[in-house]
């Protein structure tokens, strides 16, 4: 990885990866579309707050909660610049991508979306994109619908202008990357025909913020979101961007301490952007932890990252692709997909295979990874999954084939 940072320099500052796990085997994590390990920088950052600035944020005028709202908001900022956000006050922090995606569909989607009107997701959505949907068009009499995924773990654009074509569409909803396929979406083409009619967008980037360089000025969608957890940060945090003339026309989410102006019997005024969707106590600590770790990619470089993976996942696809009884699923063009293999082996489980590689040590994930809709398209009941990222390496690898090759032994396959 060519770097500020080397690639022994960065496992260092990870604790956890000199874990022994099971029988003394060294952990080999490979779960990292779950969640991300955190750095010492990111840890420490938490446990100073903790220890040094503790206090509420917004409110007071004393040293601590001065110091408190400043490293708060020094996030704020870190992160409009992380994505190329000229307007700071249109980042708003939520609990996670979840939070983020339920905020559009209450504040925004049942001010717009009526009887007859359609979304439009995907059908390698995550669960926390479709079911806030399910419950907005059962709510209002609309409609969702579904733009197909083919066999090479693509969209299938033409379905999605045949949905446009009908005029009711008031917003089209898809991940940038996939979390189970690893595809990455063709957003400028999706954001490019949505906008030739009118049709607000929203990008579900949980798996793509970490892994690339995402820049917001240039994408043009109306919301985006993505979580603090998969990106070396804390779990707890996330953010909802939106197009600040979309979000000034949308009523708060939650209703509390801090995102109103003034508070009286039978009234209220709501405070400027972003603090009007930002109700109650936040996470304090853990925003200020997700500075740090927005400091730790910076100083990697996304561009950095993305090579690095690229060449993890071009080495994995090629190892486990001799690997016995073994089907790889997603875009085979390493161009198009990112750091995410799902597999299967005939009819074994997901769960033994999991379970067997894990007395290797070697994490992966096993199941429907949220993301059922696919799985029944896939015609599976379930995959494993193993997802890279900055930290790891082509040994972690190969420790993942000779652990697969057991499996592969052990069903005689």
């Amino acid at each position: 990885m060519q770097t500020a940072l080397s690639l022994e320099t960065i496992r260092k500052d990870f604790p956890i990866l000199q874990r022994k796990v099971r029988e003394n085997k060294l952990l080999v994590y490979l779960d990292n579309a779950s969640t991300s390990q955190k750095p010492i920088q990111v840890i420490d950052a938490i446990n100073d707050y903790y220890k040094n600035q503790n206090a509420n944020i917004h409110r007071a005028v004393y040293a601590l909660a001065e110091e408190a709202t400043e490293a708060y908001e020094n996030t704020r900022t870190k992160i409009a610049k992380f994505l190329n956000v000229q307007k700071r006050e249109e980042i708003i922090f939520v609990r996670g991508t979840t939070e983020a995606i339920n905020l559009v569909a209450y504040s925004w989607g049942r001010q717009n979306v009526n009887k007859g009107d359609i979304i439009v997701t995907t059908e390698y959505e995550h669960h926390s994109n479709i079911v806030p949907w399910q419950l907005l068009t059962k709510e209002r009499g609309a409609k969702l619908e579904y733009i197909g995924v083919d066999d090479n773990g693509e969209l299938i654009l033409d379905q999605l202008d045949s949905y446009l074509e009908t005029g009711k569409v008031k917003l089209v909803t898809f991940s940038q990357m996939s979390n189970v396929l690893g595809t990455i979406t063709n957003t400028d083409e999706i954001i490019k025909r949505c906008k030739k009619v009118g049709v607000k967008t929203l990008i579900d980037g949980a798996q793509s913020v970490p892994h690339m360089k995402v820049d917001l000025s240039k994408l043009e969608c109306d919301f985006f979101a993505f979580s603090a957890h998969k990106m070396l940060g804390p779990t707890g945090v996330g953010v909802l961007w939106v197009r600040k003339e979309v979000l000034e026309t949308m009523q708060p989410f939650h209703g509390g301490g801090d995102m109103i102006r003034e508070v009286h019997k039978y009234e209220t005024t709501w405070n400027d952007l972003p603090y009007k969707f930002e109700a109650g106590t936040p996470n304090i600590a853990d925003v200020i932890g997700f500075s740090a770790a927005i400091d730790y990619l910076n100083k990697i470089g996304m561009d950095n990252i993305r090579n690095h993976e690229i060449e993890l996942t071009k080495y994995a696809l090629d190892k486990m692709s001799k690997v016995k009884g073994i089907t790889i699923y997603g875009p085979k063009d390493i161009a198009k997909r990112g750091g995410v293999i799902s597999f299967n082996f005939h009819d074994v489980h997901p769960h033994d295979v999991a379970t067997i590689i894990d007395k290797d040590g070697v994490a992966v994930r096993s199941g429907h990874h949220c993301a059922q809709v696919l799985m029944e398209r896939l015609d599976v009941a379930a995959t494993n999954r193993a997802s890279f990222y900055v930290y790891n390496t082509k040994q972690e690898i190969d420790a993942l084939i000779g652990s697969l090759n057991k499996v592969a032994e052990l069903f005689k396959l």
